[in-house]
């Protein structure tokens, strides 16, 4: 099959790519590799004019000053047109997100009719913020979720970055891409819950997951446990870095000679791996009922991680053994498990091999290759 993916905040597509192209199938990734974080594209929309040339990026601070609107969002646009004659005859596309491009809404709506024209079968993600999840969240039709640090200071207008997606323009935008796709294909439970309802939506298919072949169990023993919290500063609320951070005031208090607490901020993906290669728990997010990229990451290199692990997961994949750590949004529980593990270094080695074997099982990128493809070909 020929199959074009657009879009990549995450490393997704680019571990599904690798396993469809295992399977025999030629593939394109587009997308701008989102920010910092670098990760690989075949083609690259990134923003260069606007970015890093002294005056340009001066013009575009005054133009979002003057009208809300980034002229860096305007040269994605352009990047993709110049691209667009090419992107044709594709046997499936998949985007990942109905902002899959990056630039304006209305000037992504224009692209994408040709998208929709010249190739039948388009299809959309369901693993990260857009008009359905957001609406959710709103209602109020879940317990927590990552707009609820802000609703709980009352400073909701600072998440302008998920609630875009419910503003005229961008869900005009979503209803259209809604309307055009065969399917939407959710990545885990904290995107099957909102888009349960959705006719179009189909069962969840895992993250794919390239999982490291080289894996060393941890051992503690006669050296400081190592914790590691990698933050990324657009994300610091959502995320709740604070509550880590706080949590992990008073566990450097108490237990400084027990532990070594490292902190990074906004590195590329190739640097944060080697940051959860040499801890043993990862602190990576609050607000989830499931596992993002990071954490799954970090779990396939056998590591315990904070993250979203709450009843509806543990239900759904069918958990006996504890596989990570449920972070919840309370920094003294977050101390007290975190203080379980450091006077009980046994249990980090145990759940870190529960981990890996877990990642094995459900997100290897073989396994999920062949379950989009069947997927796909269901709707074809």
């Amino acid at each position: 099959m020929k199959i074009l993916l657009i879009g990549e905040y995450s490393r997704l597509h680019n571990s599904l790519k690798k396993g469809l192209k295992e399977l025999g199938n030629d593939v394109t990734l587009i997308g701008t590799g989102d920010l910092f974080k670098n990760y690989p594209v075949d083609i690259s929309i990134k923003p260069t004019i606007f970015s890093y040339k002294k005056i340009p990026l001066l013009l575009r601070k005054i133009f979002l000053r003057l009208t809300k609107r980034d002229l860096a969002d305007w040269e994605i646009g352009y990047k993709f047109k110049k691209i667009l004659p090419l992107l044709k005859n594709y046997d499936v596309v998949q985007l990942i997100n109905s902002h899959s491009i990056g630039t304006f809404p209305k000037t992504e709506i224009e692209l994408l009719k040709t998208i929709f024209k010249n190739n039948n079968n388009v299809f959309l993600m369901a693993c990260g913020d857009d008009y359905p999840v957001i609406k959710y969240y709103l209602d109020g039709n879940q317990k927590y979720h990552i707009l609820s640090p802000y609703m709980e200071s009352d400073s909701l207008s600072k998440a302008s970055f998920s609630l875009k997606y419910v503003n005229d323009s961008y869900k005009n935008l979503f209803y259209f891409v809604y309307e055009n796709v065969k399917a939407v294909i959710p990545s885990d439970i904290d995107y099957h819950l909102p888009w349960k309802e959705w006719k179009k939506t189909t069962p969840i298919i895992p993250n794919p997951l390239i999982i490291p072949d080289i894996y060393f169990p941890i051992e503690i023993k006669n050296r400081k446990i190592n914790i590691f919290l990698g933050i990324n500063t657009l994300n610091y609320e959502k995320k709740g870095y604070r509550l880590f951070e706080e949590a992990l005031v008073w566990v450097k208090n108490k237990y400084s000679d027990k532990v070594n607490i490292i902190k990074t901020y906004n590195v590329p993906f190739n640097e944060y791996v080697k940051h959860i290669n040499s801890c043993d728990i990862l602190l990576d997010t609050i607000y989830a009922y499931d596992q993002g990229y990071n954490a799954l990451e970090s779990m396939a290199r056998g590591k315990v991680v904070f993250t979203g692990a709450e009843e509806e997961f543990t239900t759904y994949y069918n958990i006996e053994k504890p596989v990570n750590i449920n972070a919840l949004p309370n920094a003294i529980s977050i101390y007290n498990e975190l203080e379980k593990l450091i006077l009980n270094p046994n249990k980090i080695e145990e759940i870190g091999k529960n981990a890996r074997l877990f990642t094995q099982k459900e997100h290897d990128y073989r396994i999920i290759a062949k379950k989009y493809i069947t997927t796909w070909k269901k709707h074809l």
